[in-house]
């Protein structure tokens, strides 16, 4: 008898045993299952504090929190032209470009970069970065042909406000008669006001806080950039850029509008990431609790709207961004196809 019951006890573990084997083999083999249906995609930003950074990150965080099954995570990055290759190459998802790069990367225009960036789609403007021009009221120099000859800071050797400087004055046949100072905003502004220079281009949201120095130290002129870019060839070169008023009283002494151009930051995204998550995206990033919490991260995503959502893009658009777009009243131009 005791026989018997030891060899039921045996029994017993053993099927235990099996039972316990074959559960942790189930467990095991659905844990990937469980694991692959969170998707997760990289956000290429910009430096730390820098206002591409802020945006990405936002935009980040709420398709983590408010889309399902869907993991978003925030990439530090040197900026355009840099999210720009990452986003081509898919080791990034989404980024922040300036539609200028994203531009002339398609057409393997950058700079000493022949490279053509076909991958990457806009997917919405975020905000815009305007030119200002700045003279001392006392100069005499009320238009930009009045330049010619004259020393004009136009930014960091390499910099985009130097790229834009360039494309600006070579689209009025003014940047070879000009004397280019490759120095940054601060020190521009500290030159302009000793009088070491004529004039400094700035490329950046108003109000800026070098331009904001130039005229506390000194009373400044702001010159009509919109008007003078139309008497040249950029309209046509460089289709990107966008009229942007700077209103009066931005600047102290500065009374009057100033119509300027103005590169847009925009999101892009890679071909490879499908239409119905992109459209989802959008749909969460443009609601009304979506554009609060934009607006709470940085105050240049006040320019964030469905009027403004393909401002500056010359650009083809992602094909889940053309539906949101379409479906609240925008119609596509040939290029954003």
């Amino acid at each position: 008898m005791k026989r018997t019951i030891q060899l039921h006890s045996f029994k017993l573990k053993a099927f235990t045993g099996l039972a316990v084997a074959a559960l942790t083999a189930v467990v095991i083999a659905t844990a990937p299952i469980a694991q692959a249906a969170v998707e997760r995609l990289a956000f290429s930003g910009g430096p730390d504090g820098g206002t591409f950074q802020f945006f990405s990150n936002g935009i980040a965080t709420l398709l983590s929190r408010n889309i399902e099954g869907v993991d978003v995570s925030n990439m530090a990055s040197a900026g355009s032209v840099e999210n720009l290759r990452r986003v081509n190459s898919r080791d990034a998802d989404f980024g922040i470009v300036y539609s200028g790069d994203l531009y002339l990367g398609m057409k393997g225009e950058l700079t000493n970069d022949t490279s053509k960036y076909r991958n990457v789609r806009a997917v919405s403007f975020l905000y815009g970065a305007p030119a200002h021009l700045i003279v001392l009221e006392d100069s005499g120099i009320t238009d930009v042909a009045q330049l010619e000859g004259k020393q004009v800071a136009v930014g960091p050797a390499g910099s985009g406000a130097a790229a834009s400087a360039q494309r600006f004055f070579e689209s009025l046949g003014l940047w070879d008669k000009i004397r280019p100072q490759f120095i940054g905003y601060n020190q521009g502004a500290s030159a302009l006001g000793d009088r070491q220079i004529d004039a400094l281009w700035v490329f950046a949201g108003f109000p800026n806080a070098s331009v904001i120095q130039a005229a506390t130290s000194n009373k400044i002129r702001l010159l009509q950039v919109w008007e003078a870019a139309q008497k040249g060839s950029l309209p046509q070169d460089h289709p990107y850029y966008v009229k942007v008023t700077i209103p009066a009283g931005t600047y102290s002494g500065v009374d009057y509008d100033v119509a300027t151009i103005s590169d847009g930051a925009l999101w892009v995204a890679g071909r490879h990431v499908s239409d119905e998550l992109m459209y989802e995206a959008l749909g969460e990033v443009y609601s009304e609790d979506g554009l609060a919490f934009m607006h709470s991260v940085s105050k240049a995503a006040t320019a964030m709207t469905l009027e403004s959502g393909l401002e500056g893009v010359a650009t083809p658009v992602h094909p889940g961004a053309q539906k949101f777009w379409i479906e609240h009243g925008k119609t596509l131009t040939d290029a954003q196809k």
